[in-house]
This record gives C-alpha cells, structure tokens and sequence, in this order.
C-alpha cells in the first residue's frame, strides 16, 4: 500500500473536523484551548505528511499534477479546478482575451443574454455584503469570516459570467467545441452530428441522454448525435449523451456554420503518381 492512501483517508478524517471546529467557533461555541491546538497539529501534520509524499512521489518520476491527484481524491481537484478557472476567466475578462479560440474556423459568443442577470445577482451580493458588514461590527471575528465569504460570493458570480463570455463555442478542427461557463466543455466530432436544427426552447425537462446548455433559461440550437458523447459532470461522473442543446448570441451563424461545415465536399484527389 503506497503512503498516498493512508493520508487520503486521514484527510477524509480531519478536514470534516476542521470543518465542524470553524462553525463553532463562528457559532460562539466555546472550545478548550487543547482541542484548538490539538486540530490544528492535525492538520498541520497533515498538510506536512502530504508534502513529504508529494516529493517523494516526484522523485519516482511523476509529474506534479500525477503526484498531486495520487494524495487528492478526483472530485476534491475537480472543484479545486473549476474555482481556479472561474478565477483564471476573471482575468481573461478584463485583458479581452478569450479561451481556446486560436486557429478556430468559427467563433460564437453564448453569454449576451445572461449578462443583465448576473450583473443584478453580483449588485444584489454586494448590497448583502454592505448590509452585513455593518450587522456584525460588534463580532469581529464574525464578521471576518462572513465577509471573506460575502466578497468571495461576489467574485464567484462575476467570475460565472466571465467564464462564459471568454469561454465561447467554437469550430475548429473538424470539432464543435460547446461550453457553459467553466464547468462544461464538450467536443463533438462532426462526423458524429446526425442533424441540426435551429429551436428556441425555454423549457427543458431533464431525460436520459440529453444535455441542456441553457443561457437565460433558453437554448436555440439543438444538436443530435448519431453516437453518444461523454459530458462529464462537475464532480467527473460519466453522461452520455445523444442530443444536445446549446445557446448562441447569434444562432443563425452558429446553424449555418454547423450545416456548411458538414455538408463541405471532401478535397480533391492529387493527380496520380507516375509509373
């Protein structure tokens, strides 16, 4: 058994207790000094054994993100990368630089719709923040913790909507690329696309095999498949699915393109080699 799976279950042990410490203490709760001291050896140790391991495995010759996902359970670095991605589109965001759009033969924005609602959400978070900042002055350890939360809140709604504006659908490749935000990213061979139509749907109930990219609770373009595709869910278990149904700003462009890029003859045969 190698050191990695001892310290994965430790972790599974302490993090919980770490967890369950911080709401007491929020809480008011009073907790005795060597409980305190006791859970944060924990965890130091923990954080220690970890980065003893980390090395170790380097030196066997895996890379960091190999070493890495043998001490983290699968789930835990699937959400540790969407917040960094969400965080990362921020970025992007501002400097205008969009994701994955290089080379591309057809590039087709999906956040416009959305844009009013998100900006209202983030507007009414801030408001919450302010509000509750006055609300708990007189606790300051509090009001810390709460306005950590409240101003990461905030961050991780622009971040939502930064995501999908510079995280478009794209063609490229012989590959429709479909995104949402930072948690979905499908590439479906063309090859694989059975049909398209341009729909706009504002409601969609969920069933077995079909995934819906909703922007502004609507999609306009639905795209069947002869063979399924694996969507992976946020936290990496398998969907396959058969029809998929996505949002554009422009959904004319995004059919046309689809339906020329499947319809496109194949290239002309060289002439044949000489005897």
């Amino acid at each position: 058994m190698t050191p990695a799976r001892p310290l994965r279950v430790l972790a599974r042990a302490v993090l919980p207790l770490e967890a369950v410490l911080v709401v007491c203490l929020v809480g008011g709760v009073r907790t005795p000094a060597p409980v305190l001291v006791l859970a944060e050896a924990l965890v130091a140790g923990l954080l220690l054994a970890e980065g003893l391991v980390c090395l170790r495995l380097r030196r066997r010759g895996l890379s960091w993100r190999d070493a890495v996902a043998e001490l983290v359970p699968g789930p835990v670095l699937r959400l540790l990368g969407h917040e960094l991605r969400l965080l990362a589109s921020l970025g992007r965001w501002v400097a205008r630089r969009p994701h994955g759009t290089a080379g591309a033969d057809g590039v087709f924005p999906h956040a416009r719709d959305q844009a009013a609602l998100m900006y209202g959400f983030a507007f009414v978070c801030v408001v919450e923040t302010v509000g509750l900042s006055f609300l708990l002055a007189r606790w300051p350890l509090v009001h810390g913790i709460v306005l950590v939360l409240d101003v990461y809140t905030v961050l991780f709604v622009l971040g939502l909507h930064a995501a999908s504006a510079t995280r478009p659908h794209v063609l490229a490749g012989g590959v429709l690329r479909l995104r949402q935000a930072a948690h979905v990213d499908l590439r479906i061979p063309l090859d694989r696309i059975a049909s398209v139509r341009r729909e706009t749907l504002f409601s969609h109930e969920k069933a077995e095999g079909e995934l819906n990219l909703a922007v502004g609770a609507q999609t306009s373009v639905t795209v069947e498949l002869n063979e399924p595709v694996d969507a992976p869910r946020l936290l990496g278990a398998p969907r396959p699915v058969r029809v998929v149904r996505v949002h554009a700003d422009d959904p004319r462009a995004l059919y046309g393109a689809l339906k020329r890029a499947r319809t496109a003859p194949s290239p002309a045969p060289g002439p044949p080699p000489r005897v």
